[in-house]
């Protein structure tokens, strides 16, 4: 058995919650995988007969239809469940819930509010869990990231990611992910912004093991100073609607512009997890401007997720 093999043989009917779970070779292997779907394609239908089971408390666009159409390219199927529709906007414990779908399909991916809720789905699924989203993580979304930096710089060791912006599940997610696979990470917003420090000193914890250098500053010109890629999202996410006005007076220098970007490697790669606010978190003339990959970031997202559904539900 090869190395990759026995890499691979790790993750088969293994939960996806957050990057830091994942050793840096599994996280690795999934970001080759991508590449590898994306390039030569899937071959034959590795999930035929699979069934993903999809819950969604938490309004979507591009993670429903990129699993959804992820588990159809494969040769599964996908179900798409919301609170409202099910017995969970019914007060049904998501223990129930967990128990009830795993006779049912052969994985559950959930995008909800509450991380806690995400891992007491995990604790009571006898079949694999996966992260959709929560309001600490975003992994699958960190996948589509290294992916994208890796197709656009052909390498990921020795680049700088600079995030500026709020320090939310994104940037969570994206410092991890960056700690593990020898990107520098540096992310720039108000001090009440930064991610919490728990988190941070687990993704510096993994950075000093992989020689990668994280910074967290309260300058948004030296985080994306020598960048060579420069990431934000909103600076309202959903269910913090009530601080959307002080959130503007708070973020009013941490738009990515022009001004801004010139801080970064001339050929710097603009990035966002979508869906973006022209004129807030970033300028129209960077966004659809020369160096954003938006779309192809976006696009993306199908191919980490077939990739993780793959070395997931694979017989």
């Amino acid at each position: 058995m090869t190395a990759v093999e026995n890499v691979s043989s790790t993750l088969k009917g293994k939960h996806f919650l957050t990057i830091s779970e994942y050793t840096n070779e599994e996280i690795a292997l999934l970001v080759e995988n991508a590449y590898n779907l994306k390039t030569k394609g899937e071959g034959e239908k590795p999930l035929a007969g699979k069934i993903l089971g999809m819950i969604f408390e938490k309004n979507s666009t591009r993670t429903r239809v990129s699993f959804e159409a992820g588990m159809l390219q494969l040769g599964g199927q996908a179900i798409y469940m919301n609170s409202t529709d099910s017995q969970l906007g019914r007060g049904e414990p998501i223990s129930d819930t967990a128990k009830v779908l795993s006779h049912y399909v052969d994985a559950i991916m959930i995008r909800t509010f509450s991380h806690q809720r995400v891992e007491e789905l995990a604790v009571h699924s006898d079949v694999p869990v996966i992260n959709g989203l929560t309001d600490l993580a975003h992994p699958c979304q960190a996948l589509a990231d290294v992916l994208t930096l890796f197709e656009q710089k052909g390498t990921l060791k020795g680049l700088k990611m600079a995030y500026v912006g709020d320090g939310n599940n994104v940037a969570n997610s994206l410092m991890a992910i960056c700690a593990k696979l020898g990107i520098d990470f540096a992310l720039g917003a108000p001090k009440a912004y930064w991610p919490d420090e728990q988190v941070i000193l687990k993704c510096q914890e993994i950075a000093d093991q992989n020689g990668t250098r994280i910074t967290i500053t309260e300058s948004a010109a030296e985080a994306v100073k020598d960048a060579d890629a420069i990431y934000t999202d909103v600076w309202t996410s959903m269910g913090q609607e009530a601080e959307n006005e002080q959130r503007l007076k708070d973020f009013h220098d941490y738009q990515v512009n022009e001004k801004l970007t010139a801080f970064a490697k001339p050929d710097y790669i603009f990035m966002h997890c979508l869906p973006a606010h022209r004129g807030e978190e970033v300028t129209a003339e960077v966004i659809d401007g020369p160096n954003s990959v938006v779309f192809d970031q976006a696009g993306n997202r199908l191919h980490a997720q077939k990739a993780l559904l793959v070395e997931l539900l694979k017989d």
